[in-house]
């Protein structure tokens, strides 16, 4: 008998080519990263780019100048608010910036003590006492400052990488079924290409559900945090309102952010941040525990329990980014395990009341073509 044996080479082979390919997901995985979240946002404007196609005046029913429409759109939304807001906002971030190093430095030294006792008319117990609790964490708020530059450092690194996304999810708009097609076409036969497009068509729906789930728990956060602003007497309601629902498409980091903007902001001017704090954070378990389960649940055909397990062991793995994609993967393989288990002539049975309107005119033509 030869050595290797043919079989055993063979499977030495299989296992080292996909090892290989694991290696080359696990160094790309930045880049694959963008290509997903373009994909999400191409799912997030979708919806309008089908509007001004069906509605526009000059270029009805052509796909190219709607995405173009939509993205002039958001350039003037950006511009608009970049001439309103950024101003005011740059200078209070130069303040802030500013002010940072002297915060530090009165952190290491616990004269920022005394400035809490002549602003809050505390104690001289009560200013020794901070003064105590600073000086035994002293090595640990030094070492708040190069912490401190490395977060402003990623920051900027982040935002950069964040405007790939957009730029990408312009092919994605205008091409996204020839793409799936030439995916399609290029990795499977021909006798596998109706099962897999079913397969395609499936996910369309649920990543459509998905978004407009988010959508409408960004929509109750940005309704939560401006009762609450208003109830409270916060300067800013409406800014900080939707910067609160904005980034509520970021999981973990983004609630966080909201929650030191908002106090932040309460501190500042004097408002009522210590009530704030304690809603923000009622707020949070109510959202995390109850609205989202349910709301994806229903969306994505997934039971509560099973979307609360999803986001902790994303959690876990995958820190922000395991917490962001736990839902949709989880939905995307009951979707897969539906259509091999169930259905074995490739064809896909679903409720006709579970299609969005839009999903199931892009399912008709993706049939006609």
């Amino acid at each position: 008998m030869p050595f290797p044996e043919r079989r055993t080479a063979n499977i030495l082979l299989t296992i080292l080519f996909f090892g290989g390919v694991c290696a080359a997901l696990y160094v790309a995985r930045r880049v694959i990263l963008l290509f997903v979240l373009a994909i999400f946002f191409a799912y997030l404007i979708d919806p309008v780019v089908k509007f001004l196609q069906r509605h526009s005046l000059f270029f009805r029913n052509l796909r190219g100048p709607a995405v173009v429409e939509v993205y002039l759109v958001i350039v003037a939304l950006i511009a608009l608010l970049g001439y309103t807001v950024a101003p005011g906002l740059a200078r209070n971030t130069m303040k802030w910036l500013d002010e940072v190093p002297v915060l530090l430095n009165g952190l290491s030294t616990g004269d920022i003590a005394t400035d809490l006792k002549g602003q809050y008319g505390w104690t001289e117990e009560q200013e020794l006492r901070l003064r105590a609790f600073l000086a035994r964490h002293k090595d640990e708020v030094q070492r708040l400052v190069p912490e401190v530059d490395r977060f402003l450092s990623g920051t900027a690194q982040t935002l950069g990488w964040l405007l790939l996304p957009p730029v990408l999810a312009i092919f994605f708009l205008r091409d996204g079924d020839h793409i799936t097609d030439i995916v399609i076409q290029l990795f499977f036969p021909a006798n596998q290409r109706p099962r897999i497009r079913a397969v395609a068509n499936d996910l369309h729906l649920m990543l459509t559900c998905y978004i407009r789930a988010q959508v409408l728990l960004c929509l109750l956060s940005f309704l939560f945090y401006s009762g609450v602003l208003l109830l409270l007497q916060f300067p800013h309601v409406m800014a900080l309102g939707i910067l609160g629902g904005l980034l509520e498409f970021v999981p973990v980091a983004g609630w966080i952010s909201t929650l030191a903007v908002i106090v932040g902001v309460g501190v500042v001017h004097h408002s009522h941040w210590i009530w704030m704090a304690v809603l923000l954070g009622i707020w949070r378990v109510v959202q995390d525990y109850f609205i989202l389960p349910r709301i994806m649940g229903s969306r994505l055909k997934i039971h509560p329990l099973a979307a609360i397990f999803a986001v902790l062991v994303g959690a876990e793995i995958g820190g922000i980014v395991g917490v962001y994609f736990a839902i949709p993967l989880v939905a995307s393989m009951r979707v897969i395990w539906r259509v091999c288990a169930e259905e074995p002539s490739g064809q896909i049975h679903i409720p006709h009341g579970d299609i969005p309107a839009d999903a199931s005119s892009s399912l008709a033509e993706t049939a006609a073509t």
